[in-house]
Formats: C-alpha cells, sequence, structure tokens
C-alpha cells in the first residue's frame, strides 16, 4: 500500500512538470502575475484565492472592468483557470455566472482592443532614414522583423545557426514560437529587395559580416541580436521618434502587424500571409486584410464631387 502511495505522488509531481513544460516560460510567468493580482483582491475581500469558485470570478472581472480591457479580462480568467489545474484544482471557467457577466461587461464597453500602429511601408522608410550608419544591428532588427512578420519573442531567439544564406535571399530557422511550443520548428524565407537601402537581407548580412568577422567559424553561434524581447518595442520607439513619428502609437507588434497589412495591401493571399506570420487562424490575419482594404475597396472610391 505504502509503494502505491508513493507511486501517486511521483505520478503527480511528474504530471505537474509535464503541465508547466507545456507552457512556455514567459507564458508561465504572465499566469502567474495575473493570479498574483487576483490573489491580491481575494485577500483584501476575505475570499478564498485557490481554490476559489466562480461567483469570486465573476466579482473579480466586475472589479477589473472599470479600469481594464475586455481582453485582459478574459487573460485574468484564463491565467486563474492554469493555475488551478497546475495546482490539482478544478475551476469551472465557463459557468454561467461568469459567461453572463463577461457577456454583460462586453455589451458596455466593447471588446475590440485598441492596437498600436502597424509599420506601413511609408513609416518603414522613414525609420530605417533616421538610424544611424554606425547602428547597422538596429537596422537589421526592424528590416528582418518586418520583413518576416516576426513575433518579438522569435526575433531575439535567433541563432547564427539558425541563419542559411541562399541565392535569392535568407532561410531563417524558428525553432519555438508562440504558436509552436512543441518546437517542431519552421522556416522563414526572405528574398532580397530589389532597393537595396531597405533590404533586410543586405542589411542582415552587412551586421553579421561585421559582429562576427574576427571570429573562428567554429565560434560563431549564439543569439545574433542579443536583446530581449522588450527592448525591440523600446528601439521601435526611439527611432519612430526621431523618424518624426508619434512613438506612442508603435510597439514590438508593430512590424508583425505592418508586414501582414502590407502584404495584404499589396495583393498577397491570405495563406501566404499565415505562413510567414505563423498565425494558426484566420481572424488576425483577416483584420490585417480588413485594415488594408479600407480605402482600396472603399465604397466612396468612385464617387466624384
Amino acid at each position: 500500500m505504502n509503494t502505491l502511495i508513493t507511486d501517486v505522488k511521483s505520478l503527480e509531481i511528474e504530471t505537474l512538470k509535464n503541465l508547466k513544460n507545456s507552457k512556455a516560460n514567459n507564458t508561465l510567468r504572465a499566469y502567474e502575475s495575473d493570479f498574483r493580482d487576483f490573489s491580491i483582491f481575494c485577500t483584501k475581500n476575505g475570499f478564498s484565492s485557490i481554490p476559489t469558485q466562480p461567483k469570486i470570478i465573476a466579482l473579480y472581472i466586475t472589479h477589473l472592468s472599470k479600469s481594464c480591457k475586455f481582453s485582459t479580462l478574459k487573460r485574468r480568467i484564463a491565467s486563474i483557470s492554469v493555475i488551478h489545474k497546475l495546482k490539482g484544482h478544478y475551476l469551472d471557467t465557463k459557468h454561467p455566472i461568469i459567461m453572463e457577466n463577461l457577456l454583460g461587461i462586453k455589451r458596455t464597453l466593447g471588446s475590440r482592443q485598441k492596437a498600436k500602429k502597424p509599420i506601413l511601408i511609408n513609416d518603414l522608410k522613414l525609420i530605417i532614414k533616421a538610424i544611424d550608419e554606425d547602428k547597422i544591428r538596429d537596422k537589421a532588427l526592424i528590416l528582418v522583423g518586418f520583413a518576416g512578420g516576426f513575433r518579438r519573442s522569435e526575433l531575439v531567439n535567433i541563432y547564427f545557426q539558425d541563419i542559411d544564406f541562399v541565392p535569392e535571399g535568407v532561410k531563417i530557422l524558428i525553432k519555438r514560437s508562440k504558436t509552436d511550443q512543441s518546437g517542431e520548428g519552421s522556416i522563414k524565407a526572405i528574398p532580397y529587395f530589389e532597393n537595396q537601402e531597405f533590404c533586410p537581407v543586405i542589411a542582415l548580412k552587412d551586421y553579421l559580416n561585421k559582429k562576427f568577422s574576427n571570429l573562428d567559424k567554429r565560434k560563431k553561434e549564439g543569439k545574433i541580436f542579443e536583446i530581449s524581447d522588450k527592448s525591440v518595442a523600446l528601439i521601435i520607439k526611439r527611432y519612430a521618434e526621431k523618424a518624426g513619428l508619434d512613438s506612442s502609437k508603435y510597439a514590438g507588434h508593430s512590424l508583425r502587424s505592418g508586414f501582414a497589412t502590407t502584404a495584404a495591401e499589396f495583393g498577397a493571399e491570405e495563406r501566404n500571409i499565415m505562413a510567414m506570420t505563423g498565425h494558426k487562424t484566420t481572424q488576425m490575419v483577416r483584420r490585417y486584410i480588413q485594415e488594408a482594404n479600407l480605402f482600396k475597396n472603399n465604397a466612396l472610391k468612385n464617387i466624384k464631387i
């Protein structure tokens, strides 16, 4: 009997490890941060944070709705649910008191996120022209980030070994991404641009040649940009401001959304955009396409006054 109990305990520990390994470290940290906020709310009001009840979740999201976006409310519920699973507790996040409350809040607030602006072609050119000639890392970072529709986390985790220059351009291996937590990997192919000043392949070559020029071939390894994902947003904002743009409207995601919107504007098919960005569903990509077509397919386009 003791052996059986020990075996079950070891299985529980192993199961918890598997649950944790199913999520990226950054994702787990985000869940834990969200749950800390929920715990503070519960402590202040004399509630139990774990295990908790649907009624407490409903009260919490009502409390948050006064200062948070609708998307934040949904993320907090998901975070609380995940932490409960990791601790071995069941929580019914589909309970009517939660779902009906969310629906009421949605009708009051609206659910559309106020997204940061995409960096489109004209913005991109202004930003690149604002970069000093010796800042070749920043130029390569922005051009490659835009051309590959990269997430910030993907961009800062490109290793020297992941890059393969070919006659057509460059192939970059993405070992793991937000939608590929199992690490199957994917390859982004970026061709040469006709305009060399804004060519991501040439910018990347120039940067790598300078960065690794004095190293033995065997020592050419490690992350190529050596910055955090938060730094990507700061770099974009810095050069957007220098270019005379409103830096508060741009963020790290502006490169990715800029690629998708620009590609859609120039007629790229939905599936080809998704192949580059790694989106698994069409919802967000179709939003980019809709944005790109606001004026192209505008009902007022052919009206002459």
